[in-house]
């Protein structure tokens, strides 16, 4: 390899100068600055004649152009859905600027693992409804539109969860007589997080027509995730033996819920009976 060293090349003849032949690669090491006057390469000397493409649009170098914006959809905050665990289950989702059909995803708030709906239904531009069949887990909800418009809710507020269950049976509960201490009575149930148990009706607790109608019974429990409620107090005094129904609803941590119907049969033996002459 030989090597020129000149601190100038110029011309013999003429305004030009020549870099070797065609299809030779005159290289430029590293380190080392090619110096050329400003605008002294037109952009139709470049590849391309020195465009780019932006969003389908060819922009020259030094030029500029108006890029058009994407409706990004919106997802209206506060919206909250707890479905059952592996079943089709349709949610509703509210927002703006929602395009047929966007692609609706759940994504795991633990493992980070998505799922895509397994449909998904376009109401309008401000609601979709998206079906999903899903792990028991909280998720974060994603929207896609078709021009890859995008976004995802702040909180994970879909919840698949377990509805709460009852363990005692529905029906009778017993019988007592009347005016009898009643105590240890228990209704069970559980779910997979806290339950808590309460009256539906206005009958076993209620003391707004006792004995006629309603007993003043006491319902006490801490909510647990197999949780026990007892049922205590004096059982009330009607004229004749009396079933009293009333429902019971058990609520998990999640608002789900379980009603149960129950009874209970107050007694009037011959001590509680009117008088004879």
């Amino acid at each position: 390899m030989s090597e020129v060293k000149v601190n100038k090349i110029s011309p013999r003849s003429g305004t030009n100068v020549q870099l070797g032949d065609s299809g030779d690669t005159i290289t430029v090491p590293t380190g080392a600055t090619l110096d050329f006057p400003a605008n002294s390469i037109a952009n139709t000397d470049l590849t391309g004649n020195g465009q780019i493409t932006i969003n389908g649009q060819a922009v020259a170098l030094g030029g500029s152009v108006t890029i058009s914006t994407i409706a990004r959809p919106t997802y209206n905050s506060g919206q909250s859905f707890t479905i059952p665990p592996t079943t089709n289950t349709s949610i509703t989702i509210a927002g703006t600027n929602f395009q047929s059909v966007p692609v609706v995803e759940a994504i795991n708030s633990s493992t980070g693992a998505i799922t895509r709906a397994v449909t998904v239904s376009f109401s309008s531009s401000t609601s979709i409804a998206a079906v999903f069949n899903l792990a028991a887990a909280s998720y974060f909800i994603r929207i896609e539109n078709n021009d890859g418009g995008a976004v995802r809710s702040t909180n994970a507020d879909l919840t698949v969860s377990t509805s709460p269950t009852w363990s005692t049976s529905a029906g009778s509960l017993g019988s007592f007589s009347a005016g009898s201490t009643i105590s240890g009575l228990n209704v069970q149930a559980s779910s997979d997080s806290n339950v808590t148990i309460t009256e539906v009706t206005s009958v076993l607790t209620s003391n707004s027509n006792t004995p006629a109608t309603t007993m003043n019974l006491t319902l006490s429990g801490s909510p647990a995730s197999s949780a026990t409620y007892t049922i205590s107090g004096t059982a009330p005094s009607p004229t004749s033996d009396q079933a009293y129904s009333f429902t019971l609803r058990a609520t998990d941590a999640e608002g789900q819920t379980a009603d149960r119907a129950f009874s209970i049969t107050i007694s009037v033996g011959a001590n509680n009976s009117g008088r004879f002459n």
